[in-house]
């Protein structure tokens, strides 16, 4: 028939209750508690607020932004691509007509749920014309209440790119 039977590894008992790996893994953290305990000057830390990490990539996906033309009026099309992408469905866009002849509609409303939203880059990906980004370098979003973690469009247009330049070379 074809079949191939391959032994199974790890029959005794000692392998089949973990133990032994389990004391593995607890020696490995001791290991380091202790070492932790003994010199705390070996222990990296970041003082933050006041020491912004200098470590962050310019793949970091941070706080959204809406970006520009040329002439400052927004690249969005009101398309809802990235509303369809996200999987949070933390994106709310109402579209309209757009008067300055350079496209056919503009979002009205775009507004992010930054409590609901998970990060991925899905909405960025989708955009068939890049006007949504999320390289603003910001990672630390601080509120008191739930409703100023609703960021809308006039939000969105004021973030800067950190890493890049504002336009891109579409």
């Amino acid at each position: 028939m074809g079949i191939k039977i391959v032994p199974r590894h790890g029959s005794s008992f000692k392998d089949k209750t973990y133990i032994w790996a389990i004391f593995s893994g607890m020696k490995t953290t001791f290991k380091k508690f202790s070492k932790n305990l003994a010199d705390t000057n070996c222990i990296p830390t970041c003082e933050y607020p006041e020491a912004q990490p200098d470590d962050i990539t310019d793949r970091y996906r941070g706080m959204h932004r809406l970006t520009h033309r040329d002439d400052d009026s927004v690249r969005c099309v009101a398309c809802f691509m990235c509303a369809t992408a996200c999987p949070a469905e933390c994106i709310f866009i109402e579209a309209e007509e757009r008067t300055d002849g350079v496209d056919e509609k503009q979002p009205s409303r775009f507004d992010i749920d930054l409590l609901e939203c998970i990060f991925c880059g899905y909405c960025v990906e989708a955009c068939p014309c890049d006007a949504i980004r999320m390289d603003t370098g910001i990672f630390s979003i601080i509120a008191r209440t739930r409703e100023e973690f609703v960021v809308n469009k006039e939000q969105l247009l004021k973030n800067r790119g950190a890493f890049g330049q504002e336009n891109s070379i579409a």
